[in-house]
């Protein structure tokens, strides 16, 4: 239950403080695209169960592989792709805290 709790939280409570903390002026927006980092999570549809509580998401997973994190990890280098990658970055960072306490 807690292991639940707290990857749920970095996916949701975590983009919503950094969009309100940091990004004052355009906290919806930012709160929003941060939000929208969840939508890497297509790739479980492609999974066979679609959902397995003990498999790891990060390494299993086409957009959780660790060369699309490495994609990730250039994308907050550009001011165009920033929030972008933070949101991914966030999503993982959640996955992997998730494999951790499993």
């Amino acid at each position: 239950m807690l292991r639940h709790f707290i990857h749920y939280s970095i996916h949701f409570l975590v983009p919503i403080l950094i969009a309100f903390w940091f990004f004052k002026d355009h906290r919806l927006r930012v709160a929003l695209i941060l939000l929208a980092g969840i939508l890497i999570d297509v790739d479980h549809f492609w999974a066979n169960p679609m959902f397995d509580p003990q498999r790891c998401s990060v390494g299993f997973h086409l957009l959780h592989s660790y060369w699309a994190i490495a994609l990730y990890c250039i994308l907050p280098f550009f001011k165009n792709t920033r929030l972008i990658g933070l949101a991914l970055i966030i999503h993982i960072i959640a996955d992997s805290v998730d494999c951790l306490l499993m």
